[in-house]
């Protein structure tokens, strides 16, 4: 098993920001923006090989790993939403088909187990939940969107554990290294998974669910109320009955998160439940509040990498999600996030843009560090462009109509039972040639480390 940590991604040879203009965007023209969204856009798209003959639709070429595609094509799909650009939605379709699995219909391929964690499984949900809620037509011959996500919605309510007292472990099977790890980013990507569906169906059981999740992760102290707003953590370990938290820090956890609890208020509109209205308003006030730590000088930063150069191939993408998240929180919660989230993005967009250099004006390859005054590294990939991709395009959301449900407009069909069963006809899949390619997983810091407190190589 080969880790995303010993991985540097590249969009081949480094591209020195000098070597060609950098992108100007004019957050006030919409025009600006799905011109410099379409630059990013291609740019990555560049990078997947998965579409070519001989090779596997849902896979990127080493050194990315099988949840970063998902994460991409869910970015994709965000693509087409804001700016109505369809030209990936074939590629996006074939390989989010191709990646459901051949005994359990829930992105839980064969050549995945040896490495197959409840996020990296959850990545794939989330893009399906994605396309569900923003009207990407269901497959004509696969399961629905919203049936793939109640599937991973179902695969992992089963999971629940009995050690520390309840919560997910990273990995799926035993057998993986690192099951014993309950990282932050496994529960939070079900919180949101679940919070989604609940806004979607309007079934309370989901909603119920998300809570007991989140109410978990604060009585673990994956997450606490620090500097009056919430700090999430890595995870913890059930040996030691998860009692030493992994304290470093991460865009993608608080994102996650912020989404579900968006989501979470939006659906105790529709329920009529003040109650539960009240709670995550608070909720949410705790998140925005926390995000301040990613925002230094206005400007999104991974903190825990970025400054000492230490962000692995994984963590180049972590500010894609937390983008991708801010957005859909204003769009699910309006009132309560327009005013800090809108400043966020309009003060970073721009600067994430200006590292990104185009020589054919037609795409463009970008730089993780997106403040000006940062000593940028000349390293590209497909993190670096879905991270400015998704901050860039999140200025479109005062034109986007919003997520849909089934109460208002929602096409994808629900199965509540789905997760089982095989596909008729099966898909087939070809060969993984490279070890590589066959490894999934998001880098959690403690289990790559000896002990508990072994993620400080991280950032240091």
């Amino acid at each position: 098993m080969k880790f995303a940590s010993t991985a540097l991604g590249a969009l081949g040879a480094s591209v020195l920001l000098s070597s060609a203009g950098a992108l100007d965007l004019d957050i006030n023209s919409e025009d600006s923006i799905k011109k410099v969204a379409s630059q990013v856009a291609a740019g990555m798209r560049k990078v997947y090989t998965g579409d070519k003959p001989g090779d596997v639709p849902g896979n990127l070429p080493d050194p990315y790993y099988w949840w970063e595609c998902g994460a991409m094509f869910g970015a994709l799909i965000d693509y087409w939403y804001y700016t109505g650009d369809d030209q990936y939605n074939n590629i996006t379709i074939q390989a989010m088909k191709h990646q459901i699995g051949e005994e359990i219909i829930a992105f839980m391929p064969q050549n995945q187990t040896k490495t197959l964690g409840n996020d990296d499984q959850a990545f794939w949900g989330m893009a399906a939940m994605s396309a569900a809620e923003n009207k990407l037509p269901d497959m004509k011959d696969g399961p629905s969107w919203l049936a793939l996500a109640q599937g991973v919605y179902n695969t992992q309510v089963e999971r629940w554990s009995n050690t520390c007292g309840g919560g997910l472990n990273w990995q799926i099977f035993k057998f993986n290294q690192g099951f014993t790890y309950k990282n932050t980013i496994s529960n939070g990507c079900f919180f949101n998974i679940a919070a989604r569906l609940y806004k979607y169906t309007g079934n309370v059981t989901y909603g119920v669910e998300a809570e007991k999740h989140w109410d978990w992760e604060v009585k673990t102290k994956l997450f606490e109320v620090k500097d009056g707003g919430y700090h999430f953590y890595d995870g913890a370990d059930e040996r030691d009955n998860c009692q030493k938290i992994e304290p470093i820090q991460w865009t993608y956890n608080i994102g996650v998160h912020l989404a579900g609890a968006t989501a979470m208020w939006n659906a105790s509109i529709a329920a009529n439940n003040q109650t539960q209205k009240d709670r995550w308003a608070k909720e949410i006030d705790l998140l925005i509040k926390g995000l301040d730590i990613f925002f230094p000088d206005g400007i999104m930063k991974e903190v825990a990498c970025e400054d000492i150069g230490t962000c692995n191939t994984d963590q180049r993408s972590f500010k894609a999600y937390l983008s991708r998240w801010m957005g859909y929180a204003i769009l699910t919660a309006r009132e309560l996030t327009f005013k800090d989230l809108w400043a966020r993005i309009q003060k970073s967009a721009p600067a994430a843009a200006k590292n990104c250099v185009s020589a054919t004006d037609t795409e463009a390859n970008c730089d993780l560090k997106w403040n000006p005054s940062a000593t940028k590294d000349g390293k590209t990939g497909v993190g670096e462009n879905m991270s400015v991709l998704e901050i860039v395009q999140a200025l479109l959301v005062n034109k986007a109509p919003g997520p849909v449900t089934q109460q208002t407009g929602g096409t994808s069909k629900s199965d509540p039972s789905a997760g089982g069963g095989i596909m008729s006809p099966p898909v087939v899949l070809n060969p993984v040639t490279t070890a590589g390619r066959a490894g999934a997983g998001i880098l959690t810091a403690l289990v790559l480390g000896a002990t508990i407190g072994g993620a400080w190589w991280l950032v240091t």
